[in-house]
């Protein structure tokens, strides 16, 4: 049975603003464990840091906290914070002075970068024993069943190919990525939600598959995957759990 309570709207039609305000946060203990290991907590930096998910949270504990990203619309959609500076940079050529963090993250981001330019940038303007970490999470996990085999589906066949390469990466928790530092081991942590169903499809609205599939004219794919999952769903405003796996490599510089 159809349901038409759902709100008929374009979901994936989006930009930095749906970013800001469907991307998840990550988990407390993530920032904590960051500042944690960190040598001291003067400047933490924040590479592709999108709208600042994980930006803020860190200004929970260093004095300062830097967020860069290449695109003007996801800086614009930034939520400030008073220890928190934006810039519109890249990570290959990062506008700070040598020396100056402590920690330096790169948050669901890594994949998009020229890893050997961001390395050296990197080891420009960290610390002595500063931490990097590359920081991802994985697909996502819906509840109950026959939700997460409809989302696997829309996943991995309907907009797999739509997929850039680089998501194989996220996807696996980067273990195959060039790290050329001082590894430790990194602690088990989760991204736990409670969505409506709005807030489900908001979030995959922010997807470069998603926005492929649009700009080649497949809206079908989309619609028809809203179509199921809202049967599926049921009340569009019953909150069902989502979980993220949260991966890292964390490295001393």
């Amino acid at each position: 049975m159809r349901n038409d309570t759902m709100p008929r709207k374009n979901w994936f039609d989006a930009g930095g603003s749906a970013y800001a305000q469907f991307r998840p946060e990550y988990p407390a203990g993530l920032s904590t464990y960051l500042a944690g290991i960190a040598p001291t907590r003067e400047m933490a930096v924040d590479v592709g840091c999108g709208s600042g998910q994980l930006t803020r949270q860190l200004a929970r504990y260093f004095d300062s906290v830097i967020g860069l990203d290449p695109s003007e619309d996801q800086i614009a959609n930034a939520r400030a914070h008073d220890k928190v500076r934006y810039l519109c940079a890249p990570a290959e050529k990062l506008p700070l002075a040598d020396n100056k963090a402590s920690l330096i993250t790169a948050a669901q981001a890594a994949h998009w970068f020229d890893l050997p330019a961001f390395y050296a940038e990197a080891r420009r303007i960290a610390v002595e024993n500063a931490v990097i970490a590359l920081i991802s999470y994985g697909v996502l996990r819906l509840e109950p069943d026959d939700l997460q085999e409809r989302f696997i589906r829309f996943y991995r066949n309907e907009i797999g190919p739509y997929w850039p390469p680089e998501r194989k990466l996220v996807d696996t928790g980067y273990p195959d990525i060039s790290f050329p530092f001082d590894e430790r081991a990194a602690p088990e942590m989760e991204i736990c939600r409670a969505w409506e169903l709005g807030e489900f499809l908001g979030y995959l609205s922010t997807w470069s598959a998603v926005r492929r599939v649009n700009d080649a004219g497949r809206e079908d794919i989309l619609t028809g995957f809203v179509r199921d999952i809202s049967e599926l769903w049921g009340d569009p405003t019953r909150k069902r759990p989502v979980s993220w796996p949260v991966n890292m490599r964390l490295g001393t510089i």
